[in-house]
C-alpha cells in the first residue's frame, strides 16, 4: 500500500496524521509512505525524522498524493486538495459526516473510499482507533490549564506565613472522556472538584477520581446511546437541568462544560442570568464552543468578559498540544489502516468488519451513510448525485 501523509492546510492546524513511530511501523510491514515536506514540523517532527523512519519526502500536496492507495489527514480536504486525490483511493480523516454533505458527495464523485474518524464505532475492539476519545483527552487536560492560567485564584489550598489560601472550586459539566480528564487534571492541581452528567452510571467514575458527583434527578436512568454518548434531553429535562445546576455553577470559581451532541447544536446549559450571579473573576471554559456553546454568552475562538466573568470558547484545543495529540491520532489512524491491508500487503477493505463498515462514508461512487437528521439524500450512484449537486466541497 502506498500511503500519503499531506501537510495540513487548515489555518491553526498543527497536528499531523502520521508520526515517525507510525511511519516506521507501516514501512516495516512493506508499505510505501510518502510525507509532504513540513507536515510534522509544528508537531515536533522535522522531515529528517520521517526519512529516518523509512518515509519518502515530497515537496507539495500533488506530489505527495500522486499514485497513493491511501491518503491520511487530520482535517478534511479542501476543494483544491480533493480534486487532486487519486480516483478510487482511500481517504482517512475528520469529515463532519453528519453535516457536510458537499464534501461527502465530492468524495463520492471521485470514487474515494472515505473513512470518517468521527464515525469509528465506540466498541472495545475499536478503542485503539477511537480518535474522538484520544483527542478529547487532550482537550480536557488543556481546558484545566487554560482555566488555571485565566483564574485569579490558586487551584490548590496553600498554607503560608501570610495566611491560608482556600482551594478553588471547579465544576465539570459532562463526564465523558474530556470531562473525566478535566476532573483528573483539576484534582491533581488541588482544586475542589465536582462533576455532573445526565448519565447516572458515570457517577462512580467521577467519584473514583476524587470528585463529588452532583446528583440531579432528570428521570434519565436510560440516558446513554448504544454508541456511548449521552442521549439528547427533552425540552422539559433541559430546563430542569439548567435550574438545578445553576446554584453549583454560581458557587464555582471555574466551570468547564463539555456537553455536545454529534451532528447537533450544543445544548445551552448556562444562561446569561446565571453568569450574572457568578463572582467576578470566575472562569467558564466552554469546550462545546465550536458547535454553538453550552453557555449562551460563548463565542467560538473568543474570550467574552461579562460582569467580570470570563467566558472562554476555545477552538481545536488538540492543535495547541500537537506533539502528543499527533502521537495519539497517528496511532488511531495507523491501527485503522492495518485493518485495510490484506495478507499480501494489498488493499483489502472488508465491509463485513463492523469498524470499517461503521466508519465508511463513501465507497465506489456511492454515499454509504446518511446524515442523522435525514438531510442527506439516500445513497445514489455518483453520476446522478453529481448532476443534481451544484455546490462545491467545503474548505477544510
Amino acid at each position: 500500500m502506498r500511503i500519503a501523509v499531506p501537510k495540513e492546510s487548515v489555518s491553526g492546524e498543527t497536528r499531523v496524521a502520521a508520526t515517525p513511530e507510525t511511519v516506521k511501523k507501516l514501512a516495516s510491514s512493506g508499505n510505501d509512505v510518502v510525507v509532504q515536506s513540513g507536515a510534522g514540523t509544528a508537531a515536533g517532527h522535522p522531515d529528517s525524522q520521517f526519512t529516518d523512519a523509512g518515509a519518502t519526502i515530497a515537496n507539495d500536496f500533488a506530489a505527495t498524493v500522486s499514485g497513493a492507495d491511501a491518503v491520511v489527514k487530520v482535517q478534511k480536504p479542501s476543494s483544491e486538495e480533493l480534486a487532486q486525490l487519486p480516483e478510487g483511493s482511500i481517504f482517512v480523516g475528520y469529515l463532519d459526516p453528519l453535516t457536510d454533505e458537499d464534501t461527502a458527495r465530492a468524495l463520492a464523485a471521485r470514487k474515494i473510499s472515505a473513512f470518517a474518524m468521527e464515525s469509528i464505532p465506540r466498541t472495545t475492539r475499536a478503542q485503539s482507533m477511537d480518535s474522538l476519545s484520544s483527542q478529547a483527552t487532550v482537550s480536557g487536560y488543556k481546558a484545566v490549564l487554560i482555566a488555571a492560567d485565566e483564574s485569579p485564584k490558586f487551584l490548590p489550598m496553600l498554607t503560608t506565613a501570610a495566611g491560608t489560601v482556600r482551594p478553588a472550586k471547579l465544576f465539570v459539566i459532562g463526564a465523558g472522556v474530556a470531562g473525566l480528564q478535566a476532573i483528573a487534571t483539576a484534582r491533581r492541581l488541588g482544586a475542589i472538584v465536582s462533576g455532573f452528567d445526565v448519565r447516572p452510571a458515570v457517577a462512580e467514575q467521577v467519584e473514583s477520581l476524587g470528585a463529588k458527583f452532583v446528583v440531579i434527578d432528570l428521570g434519565t436512568d436510560d440516558a446513554e446511546t448504544s454508541g456511548g454518548y449521552a442521549k439528547e434531553l427533552t425540552d422539559e429535562q433541559k430546563k430542569l437541568q439548567t435550574e438545578l445546576m445553576s446554584q453549583t455553577v454560581i458557587e464555582s470559581d471555574i466551570v468547564i462544560t463539555t456537553a455536545a451532541i454529534p451532528g447537533r447544536k450544543a445544548p445551552e446549559l448556562i444562561p446569561e442570568e446565571v453568569v450574572n450571579q457568578m463572582a467576578p473573576g470566575s472562569v467558564i471554559i466552554d469546550l462545546a464552543a465550536e458547535t454553538g456553546g453550552n453557555c449562551t454568552l460563548t463565542q467560538a475562538g473568543e474570550t467574552v468578559v461579562h460582569n467580570g466573568v470570563k467566558v472562554i470558547g476555545p477552538k481545536n484545543l488538540p492543535a495547541t498540544m500537537p506533539l502528543h495529540a499527533s502521537q495519539l491520532y497517528a496511532k488511531n489512524v495507523s491501527n485503522l489502516l492495518e485493518l485495510m491491508i490484506g495478507e499480501e500487503g494489498a488493499v483489502n477493505v472488508d465491509f463485513s468488519d463492523e469498524i470499517l463498515d461503521g466508519a465508511c462514508l463513501t465507497h465506489g461512487g456511492t454515499l454509504k451513510k446518511e446524515a442523522a437528521d435525514g438531510s442527506f439524500a439516500p445513497p445514489a450512484p455518483v453520476e446522478e448525485a453529481a448532476e443534481e449537486s451544484t455546490t462545491t466541497p467545503a474548505e477544510g
